[in-house]
């Protein structure tokens, strides 16, 4: 790798890079300077000799992906992608953490351009890259499967802190790296020994290097210089032969100094998350060979200088686009798919094959989801995923897809492009993966466990509605309709919980052609996805009986109205989701014997109901009709903004038990004489 020659004009770059964390923490007031300072040698080889990028193409497909997974330090990267020409300008950077700066307290997706992900819940870049990584490998699988062309070859870099490998989901991702052999990950590890409460040997004194060559990582130690200034020349090198390692993933365990060369503040726990004071700062810049009143200073020559990257890009993405031009001609069809892709687009007709359920047969939700996924998974190649070791139970696996292994595996079915993920027992990991690898860009990827582990995954859940990712989670054994497996395994409150997350559509299906339509609506709306699906059988409803289940896409529908000859007339509405609006439907025909009607609806998933117009929205659940009941075999909690003060909820407010589920519905209350009572006890709340 031909590099060119360091000059005067880069030691001033990153003495400026040094000055700006100081400067932007001290002019807000608060911030994490001491990271920023320490690194800033290190990003800036990275982004000036190292990454193959190009500024003026931010979304180029066969760019490497930078990731700051420490992203409290984020003006490690901020100043970068100012130095770069990403767009972020000397305003912007003391701008920093103020409102709707374009340079926020933790690195945003989509708020900054040249951010490849949101990062600041530690360990969450990590996983990420490693998503990135596998899509990656995935990707060039659609594309080039006979690996004939490097043009979509690139590696994945992220900078990590002692922090985020003391996160339990950086092991867990580690090793199902090491596992993948993804020789594109390189991962440089920030051992500054330094958090919030000191020295990290307080809680941590294992050999971190000896850990990643035992995950089956190549390891590249690289020892700070004597003063305790990085030693670039030598963590080039090491980038230099990291890039080289085809087979594993690297760790470049890099020995820094925290808040280098601060007199006073170097190597403390002060320098992490707060200003380092004026007097310090001017000694700091004094050392630095700048003068110490200056604050945010940026030379012309050395922003020329530093913006020539955009130079050598432009070159790099040019010499890029002869070859790719070359492989379109070539390859017509995997050219159009390419196009398809990176323009979101669905290809004709994609839907058409999908399921219709015969209500001959009782089917679980999460078996109609496994027959679901076989179709999309013929039309769609993006669509790709697994499941945290229960890909039976989660009915996840595509058939024939083979497994997602390195080819150097021994597994049964193992395929470096297969479109079955064996993420094992990580279901934090197992998230943030897949918020990893649709960052990617291409794929549309998805991942199964039971929902009572949704908990294990949250922090991954949160970010990728905060991110709106494409990502579907399909968590089955959704209530204490699992049975025998007991309270450990039968959510009650996850429900509740996850409908709290912004920007998370959380689908509880009543039958197998509601998850048929539902699973249309979700590759359509290409937005983060819940899918809770049933363990136990359940029927499928007469659709020529009941309404068409195409008003699951809605959120909310009337499967079936009060009156047959009004739909008006109506004097109680029950609804329900998932496996209990079978039992709101025998209710409704019990109250009709007594001369009550009885409206029934269906409401698989509530954001997407909440998005429609009021007047669908007032159609569906009138406010004239006060008389209401929710079913759901959870926690009531998110119920009663729908039923009201007069509304009666019928739900779970304690841990299940261990029992068959036809014990637990009716030892918890869900039963229709239960329904009924409580239909009545509304209507009378209703009437005053």
């Amino acid at each position: 790798m031909q590099l060119l020659k360091w000059q005067s004009l880069d030691d001033k770059a990153v003495a400026i890079s040094r000055a700006f964390a100081m400067d932007a923490a001290q002019k807000v007031g608060n911030g994490h300077p001491g990271t920023a300072m320490s690194l800033a040698p290190v990003a800036y080889t990275l982004f000036q000799r190292i990454l193959k990028h190009d500024p003026a193409n931010p979304n180029w497909i066969a760019r490497d992906r930078f990731i700051l997974s420490c992203g409290h330090s984020s003006l490690t990267l901020y100043i970068q992608l100012y130095l770069s020409g990403y767009g972020l300008e000397l305003e912007d950077l003391k701008n920093f953490r103020t409102h709707q700066a374009k340079t926020p307290g933790h690195p945003e997706y989509g708020h900054t351009l040249g951010v490849e992900t949101t990062t600041g819940p530690l360990g969450q870049g990590v996983a990420n890259g490693v998503g990135m990584a596998m899509a990656a490998r995935y990707e060039k699988g659609m594309l080039d499967p006979e690996n004939k062309t490097d043009l979509f070859d690139h590696n994945i870099w992220v900078l990590c802190s002692d922090g985020d490998l003391q996160e339990g989901i950086s092991a867990e991702a580690s090793s199902l790296a090491a596992t993948q052999q993804l020789g594109n990950l390189k991962v440089i590890y920030d051992d500054n020994r330094i958090s919030i409460e000191g020295d990290t040997h307080i809680s941590a004194t294992e050999d971190v290097s000896a850990r990643y060559r035992a995950y089956g990582w190549a390891v590249i130690e690289v020892a700070a210089k004597a003063d305790g200034d990085v030693d670039r020349e030598k963590l080039e090198a090491a980038m230099i032969a990291a890039i080289a390692e085809k087979n594993k993933p690297v760790l470049i365990h890099l020995h820094t100094v925290i808040a280098w060369p601060a007199p006073n503040a170097k190597g403390t726990s002060k320098a992490h998350g707060s200003a380092l004071g004026a007097d310090e700062i001017a000694a700091t810049k004094k050392i630095l060979g700048l003068e110490p009143q200056d604050s945010f200073i940026a030379p012309d020559d050395v922003i020329a200088h530093a913006r020539a990257v955009k130079v050598r890009g432009a070159e790099i993405y040019k010499q890029w686009q002869v070859k790719f031009n070359e492989w379109e001609k070539a390859n017509p069809e995997s050219a159009q798919l390419l196009n398809r892709l990176i323009n979101k687009k669905l290809p004709p007709d994609w839907d058409k094959s999908l399921p219709v359920f015969p209500i001959d047969k009782e089917i679980a939700t999460r078996a109609a989801s496994g027959k679901v996924i076989q179709v999309l998974a013929k039309t769609l190649p993006e669509f790709w995923g697994g499941s945290a070791d229960l890909a039976d139970s989660n009915n996840t696996t595509i058939e024939g897809g083979g497994s997602f292994l390195p080819v150097t595996s021994k597994m049964a079915g193992a395929n470096p492009y297969g479109r079955i993920i064996h993420f094992g027992i990580r279901e934090h990991a197992m998230g943030a993966i897949i918020n990893g690898a649709a960052l990617h860009g291409l794929v549309k990827p998805f991942a199964g466990t039971f929902l009572v582990f949704s908990d294990y995954m949250r922090g991954a859940v949160r970010l990728s509605a905060l991110m709106q990712l494409p990502v579907t989670y399909v968590w089955t054994h959704d209530s204490i309709g699992l049975g025998e497996d007991g309270p450990t395994h039968q959510p009650v409150e996850h429900l509740a919980a996850l409908r709290t997350i912004p920007g998370l559509a959380v689908i509880r299906p009543a039958d197998a052609n509601e998850v048929s339509i539902c699973w249309q609506e979700i590759i359509k709306r290409a937005k983060p996805v819940g899918l809770a699906l049933s363990r136990q059988n359940l029927p499928v409803l007469d659709r020529n009986k009941y309404a068409s289940a195409q008003g699951a896409a809605n959120g909310a529908y009337v499967l079936a109205y009060g009156s047959a000859d009004s739909k008006d007339k109506c004097e109680v509405i029950l609804i329900a989701t998932g496996s209990e609006i079978h039992l709101a439907i025998t209710a409704r025909e019990k109250l009709a014997e007594e001369g009550i009607k009885a409206r029934v609806v269906s409401a698989p998933c509530l954001e997407w109901f909440m998005e429609q117009p009021d007047s669908y929205r007032n159609q569906v659940l009138p406010k004239t009709i006060k008389a209401r009941v929710s079913i759901e075999a959870g926690v009531a909690q998110p119920w009663y903004q729908y039923i009201g003060d007069s509304g009666v909820p019928i739900s779970v407010e304690s841990f299940g038990a261990s029992a068959s589920a036809s014990v637990l519905f009716k030892e918890f209350g869900f039963t229709v004489d239960n329904v009924v009572s409580a239909a009545k006890e509304s209507i009378r709340n209703a009437n005053g």
